[in-house]
């Protein structure tokens, strides 16, 4: 009797498979929707887009395209369908810092950063974002996630991951976050040979073709592309990190291997030497230091069609309004000061270098001088994506405040293309920016970031019209992920330390 029970439960989950399989093999069918399809063109409207399998294998208006008699049907009559977003520059594991809860936070869930890894890119998900490039982190649990993630084990956005920005020395390093190598912990020295992998701080001291072989031997561990320090992260002066010689050296063996360069260089002439060794790729170009990007840079890199990986989600939105209403304050309290003139002894001398500096940090001319340098870049035509530099913070339990929703996971994307408007975008450019140059700058165009036959069923299928109001983006109806239907209300699946909003605190650049 046992055997012949377990003879009809094996026939009824054999059957159970069939029926699944069955309906994966079955076609979708998108019906009805206007299409915006990502090469900017004039949306098509009653659109019809075929997905068999993973891939899109029909698409236009209705009647010139046939439905399959089997198709699974997915009305979106009255709906917009786009191509799944893309953020170029995000940071999906723990690294530390040097603030007191963001340590303690790594020391308490290092364990655990393979989990964190793919909560981040389900939360990326969650928002539209299908694919991703993680250009700073923990190269080990990045890779296991991105190739569960690829296998099909996991459900995430699709990852690219660089591990280590070449040349610095981990998160406790002089060059990333201005410590000194003595008196370190001998976890934070562990923190440091995890994230740099043989590629940190030492390579500096290489001749190009010892530097050759180092960064041959990086890629070798399996990032998908490299991005170098061409600056050191931070600091005054923002010191220049490698020889063009030896930059040229790390940019041809990249290429050799059929991945992109970029950087990330923080001084007008850091980024000039690394344009010059034929980068791909700028990481926050519109951040030079306190300086105005020079006409002829900004004409440069647009003229050698590298692409401009930037910050909106810094520089526009709720985070501008309260620059400008700071800034307002700053110079109202300045203008009263000067007025009263009690200053006392301190109005008679001469003010140093550093409080200059301070008092044009308090009126945030930084924020000002990098804002005027994206609408540059984007008047003069660069190849724009958004690279938000969203990371892992402080956990809840350690966290001593909110963290800006800006640099959220999938939110702070959102922001980001919406921030592409405010800078001087059309609603139809920065969907473009938000999806094919993000292909372009993954070099995976030939299968994501535009809805053409034979690419990736990568798709957002949205409420009401993002080429009306930008902001329309966040009113999501279904994302599909390589023709799967996600559930997005799921997402993360697994929380690690995700409870539905921002716990954590800070912004940085990387």
């Amino acid at each position: 009797m046992n055997r012949l029970r377990q003879l009809y439960v094996a026939v009824v989950f054999l059957a159970a498979l069939s029926a699944v399989a069955t309906a994966q093999r079955r076609p979708t069918a998108i019906v009805g929707g206007t299409l915006i399809d990502g090469n900017g063109g004039a949306p098509v409207t009653d659109a019809v887009v075929i997905v068999s399998g993973k891939r899109i294998t029909a698409v236009g208006r209705r009647g010139d395209v046939t439905v399959p008699s089997d198709a699974l049907i997915i009305d979106a009559n009255g709906k917009y369908v786009t191509p799944g977003f893309i953020d170029t520059n995000v940071h999906f594991s723990l690294y530390g810092g040097n603030t007191n809860e963001r340590y303690e936070t790594l020391v308490r869930y290092e364990h655990r950063q393979h989990e964190i890894v793919l909560e981040a890119a389900q939360l990326e998900l969650k928002y539209g974002v299908t694919s991703v490039r993680d250009s700073y982190g923990v190269l080990p649990p990045l890779i296991r996630i991105r190739d569960a993630i690829e296998r099909g084990d996991e459900v995430g956005s699709r990852m690219l991951v660089a591990g280590n920005i070449v040349g610095w020395g981990g998160p406790f390093s002089l060059t990333f976050s201005l410590i000194p190598e003595q008196n370190l912990t001998r976890f934070q020295e562990r923190m440091n040979d995890l994230i740099s992998q043989g590629a940190g701080e030492e390579l500096v001291d290489l001749t190009p073709d010892e530097l050759r072989e180092a960064i041959n031997a990086y890629l070798d561990k399996g990032p998908d592309f490299i991005k170098y320090g061409g600056t050191a992260h931070f600091g005054r002066p923002v010191l220049i990190g490698f020889s063009p010689a030896q930059q040229r050296a790390m940019v041809e063996e990249t290429h050799k291997r059929g991945r992109f360069a970029e950087t990330h260089a923080t001084s007008i002439e850091g980024l000039r030497l690394a344009i010059e060794a034929g980068i791909d790729v700028i990481q926050h170009p519109e951040i030079l230091s306190p300086r105005e990007m020079p006409d002829d840079l900004a004409q440069m890199i647009v003229d050698r069609g590298i692409i401009c990986s930037m910050l909106t989600n810094t520089i526009t939105g709720k985070v501008w309004q309260e620059h400008l209403k700071l800034r307002k304050e700053a110079e109202a309290g300045a203008g009263k000061l000067a007025l009263t003139g009690h200053q006392g002894v301190a109005e008679a001398r001469d003010k140093t270098s550093a409080e200059q500096r301070r008092e044009r940090s308090a009126l945030g001319s930084n924020m000002d001088t990098r804002r005027h340098n994206a609408e540059k870049l984007i008047s003069a035509g660069c190849i724009t994506t958004i690279g938000t530099d969203n990371y892992r913070n402080a956990a809840p339990e350690f966290a001593r405040g909110p963290k800006p929703e800006n640099q959220d996971h999938g939110i702070g994307s959102i922001i980001a293309i919406e921030g592409l408007v405010e800078l001087g975008m059309t609603p139809m450019q920065a969907i473009v920016a938000a999806t094919k140059n993000g292909a372009i700058a993954s070099k995976r165009l030939d299968d994501f970031g535009t809805v053409e036959v034979g690419k990736f069923a990568d798709l957002l299928i949205l409420v009401e019209n993002p080429l009306l109001d930008i902001h329309n983006i966040r009113k999501l109806d279904t994302v599909l992920k390589e023709g799967v239907v996600i559930d997005i209300d799921r997402l993360p699946e697994h929380p690690v330390y995700y409870r539905g909003g921002s716990k954590s605190t800070g912004t940085e650049s990387r």
